[in-house]
């Protein structure tokens, strides 16, 4: 009578057929990641971005005697989640975000608030260094290449 059963070849042709496979599944796997944060980034960025652009928005329309801010951009970050008034000019104090987003290839430590590379309206378009007048743009401080090739710095 014939026994049935696997050969000890072919048990290695199977978890070599799967190791192969397993190869191919991880860098997919990875590429997926790094696709999801670039979304997420890119998201974040449009979201506070926008917030600032609606800042500025409300100063202009708001503040007659435009001096409580010469550029009226946010003075700093905490501008935007804290909300303004813009010294009486609004009945009361505008949030436009709920705190301020962390960027998914720069994460805080945790305890401590998300880091964000930030630039001024005197600042130039690709500056590094923060002139602190007021707060115009955000970039993430990832060093890091993109999918497509780029720095996350210059998105």
């Amino acid at each position: 009578m014939k026994q049935g059963g696997l050969t000890l070849i072919e048990l290695i042709m199977t978890v070599a057929i799967l190791g192969i496979l397993a190869a191919a599944v991880v860098p997919f796997s990875q590429m997926t990641v790094k696709r999801t944060k670039e979304l997420e980034l890119r998201r974040t960025l449009r979201e506070v971005r926008s917030a600032i652009d609606a800042y500025k928005k409300d100063y202009d329309e708001n503040v007659k005697m435009k001096v409580l801010n010469k550029s009226g951009f946010p003075e700093k970050f905490e501008n935007l989640v804290e909300g303004d008034d813009f010294k009486g000019a609004l009945p009361m104090k505008k949030r436009y975000l709920r705190k301020i987003p962390v960027d998914p290839f720069n994460p805080p430590a945790p305890g401590e608030t998300p880091k964000w590379g930030m630039r001024s309206s005197q600042d130039k378009p690709d500056s590094t260094v923060w002139g602190e007048e007021d707060l115009y743009d955000v970039y993430s401080l990832s060093e890091d290449v993109a999918i497509d090739g780029t720095k996350y710095t210059d998105w």
